[in-house]
């Protein structure tokens, strides 16, 4: 690319901190290292025209996780493990909403339900029976009985007769977040570079030289927040896992309010603008999934319509709008990585799927970690 001197000057001389990756953690983050460094200079780059990933993908749960989630981690994390993920998450919303406010980004405490298959009677029952024992390990934080038992007042059909409900979860516009942490961050000083993909840095002495599709330049140091793509760019435990969305066009009087959790979480569902969301399937091709590639693919959307003709929305007719994919970073653990890499690169990355749950706390935890 062939640079002026006045853009070298203005937009890539003396750069005290690179993030890679405009989402919520890259966003959060400079607007940390802003708070703490006030004269400092921050650049983000980001790899699309609209920050891509999950950031603007996403379904806009504001949640902590379903009965069925939290179980299953429990059997995979330590009680105190899934207790301080539940916490993080929890305190990260609370960030986001000190952050930008509830109007702005139109947060809507309507409460979270999960469903489960008419057929899957084990794991009914199992969720059930445990429910007392997830509502004792929560109480100290949240001061009440998480969840709670609820029946059907949403006319579902081909799920069990009762559902796992809690007061605790909300939704939100992810598009009004999104521009509203933009807005803030460009408000502050802080210059976002678009369609600028990284394709390689190397530490020298005194800094980090970042190469791009475009141009090339040095920083003092260097923050990876790229979630589900951070494997393109740095050795980390974390995996792309790809999740697809469609929304149908507005319905006439729908009473469906809330968000809504499926089989574990592989599937989640809300009202949004009069219209459903519905996302989710991954867990019908785990490999095919396991991708960057923001493409649809036959079998999981039709599952996806077919949930909306025979649960979701039997006896109303509808029509799909919109169809989406959004890139996650997942890995063997839930716990995010925030580290420091080298002396003057660090990373905040493996979000888990929960990233407006705790995107705020993983970019200010990782912008407290430089120097």
């Amino acid at each position: 690319m062939n640079l002026s001197y006045w853009e070298i000057k203005s937009y890539l001389s003396n750069i005290d901190y690179t993030i890679i990756g405009s989402g919520i953690v890259g966003l959060n983050c400079a607007l940390r290292l802003k708070e703490r460094f006030p004269k400092a200079t921050i650049v983000i780059l980001e790899r699309g025209y609209l920050p891509q990933g999950a950031s603007t993908k996403n379904a806009g749960f504001a949640c902590f996780g379903s009965l069925s989630e939290i179980l299953d981690d429990l059997n995979t994390h330590s009680e105190d493990e899934v207790i301080q993920l539940i916490e993080k998450r929890s305190k990260g919303l609370s960030l986001l909403r000190k952050t930008l406010s509830d109007k702005a980004i139109d947060y809507q405490q309507n409460g979270g339900y999960e469903l489960f298959d008419q057929h899957d009677h084990e794991g009914y029952d199992y969720c059930m029976s445990h429910m007392d024992k997830v509502n004792a390990l929560l109480k100290p934080h949240f001061k009440d009985d998480v969840f709670q038992i609820k029946d059907n007042p949403f006319n579902f059909e081909n799920i069990q007769k009762q559902l796992s409900f809690t007061p605790f979860e909300g939704q939100i516009d992810t598009g009004k977040m999104m521009r509203s942490l933009t807005d803030l961050a460009l408000s502050k000083g802080i210059l976002i570079l678009n369609a600028v993909s990284v394709e390689r840095f190397k530490e020298l002495n005194g800094n980090v030289q970042i190469e791009t599709d475009k141009f090339e330049f040095k920083t003092n140091q260097l923050l990876i927040c790229t979630n589900g793509f951070a494997s393109k760019l740095i050795d980390a435990e974390v995996k792309p896992a790809r999740a697809q969305v469609l929304i149908t066009k507005p319905i006439q009087n729908l009473k469906i309010k809330g968000t809504f959790h499926l089989d574990k979480g592989f599937y989640y569902f809300r009202n949004i603008d009069s219209r459903i969301l519905l996302g989710g399937g991954r867990n019908l091709d785990f490999k095919t999934e396991e991708t960057t590639e923001m493409v649809q693919t036959e079998i999981i959307q039709n599952k996806l319509e077919e949930l909306l003709k025979t649960t979701i929305l039997p006896k109303t007719s509808f029509e799909i709008e919109h169809r989406w994919s959004g890139i996650m970073g997942v890995g063997v653990t839930k716990q995010p990585i925030i580290k420091q890499l080298s002396n003057r690169v660090f990373c905040g990355v493996r979000l888990g799927g929960m990233g407006i749950a705790i995107g705020s706390h993983v970019g200010r935890e990782l912008a407290d970690l430089v120097d």
